[in-house]
């Protein structure tokens, strides 16, 4: 019997500083252990240092940009998937396409554009929003990454319960809360004290970061502990995704104890965890919520706001606060830097929380879905 045959769009490959790239990255790397399973990678341009085991087809695309990404998305990928014979697509992104000669197996991380209508602004982002939510429905099978995320994607998109299945993520051997040399040459590089608050991320309006502003303000007048930024800042602040944090920052006058350090790397961003006295995540909505678990992961005590996945993926591991009260994060975090008895029994148990995640359990439920959905294919084309 020859092996199960699958074709995955690998976009985001050259991509490990986003969500998806991560995804796509750790799911292939675990997917490579199971047996009897061949994984074709499909590429828009070719690139190094490329797992054993997993072939290739790099196919380029002939338009750059939007355009050539929504072309790579609807036509090549499926026609290539096609051509190499694969018994099955995942596309593991939110880019289903709309015709497709095999069955196709689509991730959908959140429905981020549904619950935030300003990420859909302009008519290229609305277009391609509802291209991509109207071929979800051409999905033999969804997978997401959180139940919250389950039931936003069968609410907002329509789509029956059963066909959507929650795979959930994890964090690699890396962050670990065993002190390493390189977190001191980390510390160093960014200049950190010996206590500081984190908060690693993006910097869009639905992270709520004017609200942790906001609630380290009073922080800030009775402790000199500073509240480090981490992460890709964007190019222009003030628009209506990315609001104006640095202006928020300034009045109230905190120039000296909140710094924005911008993009790390991973290494780095594993020291940064375990350096951190405190993690802080406010955000609104999200997917899964990977930050806190990397944080939890690396024996850093974790804040979080009580919306959407992340209270899912923390459980009782942390301090779920409301994340519209700025005076509840406040208290947070007061009480995260000055209860030592709080703050050790936290970094415990967010350490025993984090193991309870592992990417060989997100792998295997990945292959049941695939090996149950072409199973339930095969038998419904046996009874016509």
């Amino acid at each position: 019997m020859s092996p199960l045959h699958i074709a995955i769009n690998a976009w985001f490959w050259s991509r490990p500083d986003t969500g998806s790239g991560q995804y796509v990255i750790q799911l292939v790397q675990a997917l490579r252990s199971e047996r009897d399973l061949k994984i074709t990678l499909i590429l828009p341009q070719a690139v190094q240092d490329l797992p054993d085991g997993v072939n290739t087809v790099i196919i380029g695309s002939p338009l750059r940009g939007h355009w050539g990404k929504l072309l790579f998305e609807q036509v090549l990928v499926p026609y290539h998937a096609a051509q190499i014979g694969a018994d099955l697509l995942h596309v593991p992104y939110w880019a289903t396409p709309m015709i497709t000669p095999l069955p196709t197996i689509t991730t959908i991380f959140d429905v981020i554009t549904r619950i935030f209508p300003q990420y859909r602004a302009g008519w290229l982002a609305e277009s391609y929003v509802r291209l991509v939510e109207r071929s979800a429905h051409r999905s033999a099978h969804i997978l997401t990454d959180s139940h919250a995320a389950r039931s936003d994607i069968a609410t907002q998109l329509r789509i029956d319960p059963s066909r959507i299945t929650v795979t959930w993520l994890a964090t690699t051997g890396a962050f670990s809360p065993t002190p390493t040399p390189e977190d001191a040459i980390v510390k160093a590089k960014y200049h950190l004290p010996d206590r500081f608050v984190l908060y690693l991320g993006g910097f869009q309006f639905h992270k709520n970061l004017l609200t942790l502003i906001d609630a380290y303000a009073p922080i800030a007048q009775e402790v000199a502990i500073p509240l480090i930024l981490a992460g890709r800042l964007p190019s222009a602040w003030g628009s209506v995704q990315f609001p104006d944090l640095p202006g928020r920052i300034a009045e109230h006058g905190l120039g000296d104890q909140v710094r924005l350090i911008g993009q790390v790397s991973d290494r780095d961003k594993v020291s940064l965890y375990r350096l951190a006295t405190l993690f802080v995540f406010p955000s609104l909505y999200e997917g899964f919520g990977l930050p806190p678990l990397e944080a939890m992961a690396c024996g850093c005590p974790v804040i979080v706001g009580d919306r959407s996945s992340v209270p899912e993926i923390v459980g009782e591991a942390g301090i779920l606060v409301d994340a519209r009260d700025p005076q509840a994060l406040t208290d947070a975090i007061r009480r995260g830097l000055t209860d030592a008895t709080l703050h050790a029994d936290l970094v415990q148990r967010g350490i025993d929380r984090a193991a309870h995640f592992s990417w060989k359990q997100t792998a295997q439920a990945t292959l049941r879905c695939y090996q149950e959905t072409l199973g339930l294919r095969r038998a419904g084309k046996q009874r016509l």
